[in-house]
């Protein structure tokens, strides 16, 4: 990008805050911080940010609340950063519409890789969308609903290519089960955990390398799936 990349950051631990803008600033991203949600709702719709970092635990709003009034009006991508380690609230702000999360204490590598995959949805976003999800040997052609790996198209029923299509349109998210169920199957189907787990093990023996250690269609336990896109 041409530009550095500007982050927001709401979080009301002084310490995180810090740590976030010198590590982001070292990689030349431009920082704003903000220590509680309506601060934060604010900034966000007056310097428009690239990617936002959010704490769910704030002193004036819960940061789910937060997530929920973002995305009224924006779909900047929103990394959740917390150190709630339960599958309920991870669950409930992702399908609020966080792309992703991390729990406190976070390394500073995984940090920088997430910030990587959000920019690349949030240029995805302001510019046309990808009609070619390609993650190593893995290409789908969304447009002309093809599948190929390594050169070899892989033939896929209906549901299986909406499966796919959908963790493929949406390539370094967590989705959670409650959302692929309702995009794929429908509202009625939210609750089918299991059906949903058949299909993704069959998309894994077609897919994966190796179907019981899957690298581009992994598991975020208890809580969904990710489409990983590889070099």
């Amino acid at each position: 990008m041409s530009q550095q990349p500007h982050v927001l950051v709401i979080d009301d631990e002084p310490q995180i805050l810090r740590a976030i803008r010198t590590i982001l600033a070292a990689k030349h991203f431009r920082v704003t911080t903000a220590s509680r949600g309506e601060e934060g709702l604010t900034l966000a719709a007056t310097q428009m940010p690239d990617v936002i970092i959010l704490d769910l635990s704030l002193p004036d709003l819960d940061g789910i609340e937060v997530c929920t009034r973002l995305r009224e009006w924006t779909q900047v991508p929103i990394i959740i950063l917390t150190v709630r380690d339960g599958e309920r609230d991870k669950v409930l702000a992702l399908d609020r519409g966080a792309d992703d999360y991390l729990t406190k204490p976070f390394g500073i590598e995984e940090l920088l890789a997430r910030l990587r995959v959000a920019l690349r949805h949030s240029a995805q976003a302001k510019g046309s969308p990808k009609a070619v999800v390609t993650s190593g040997p893995l290409e789908i052609d969304l447009a002309n609903f093809r599948v190929s790996r390594n050169g070899v198209e892989v033939k896929l029923t209906a549901t299986e290519f909406k499966l796919l299509a959908h963790l493929a349109a949406n390539a370094g998210r967590v989705l959670t089960h409650h959302a692929i169920l309702t995009a794929v199957w429908g509202s009625e189907y939210a609750e089918h955990v299991e059906y949903l787990r058949v299909y993704m093990r069959q998309l894994r023996k077609k897919l994966e390398d190796d179907p019981d250690h899957p690298q581009i269609l992994t598991t975020e336990l208890g809580i969904g799936y990710r489409f990983v896109l590889e070099g």
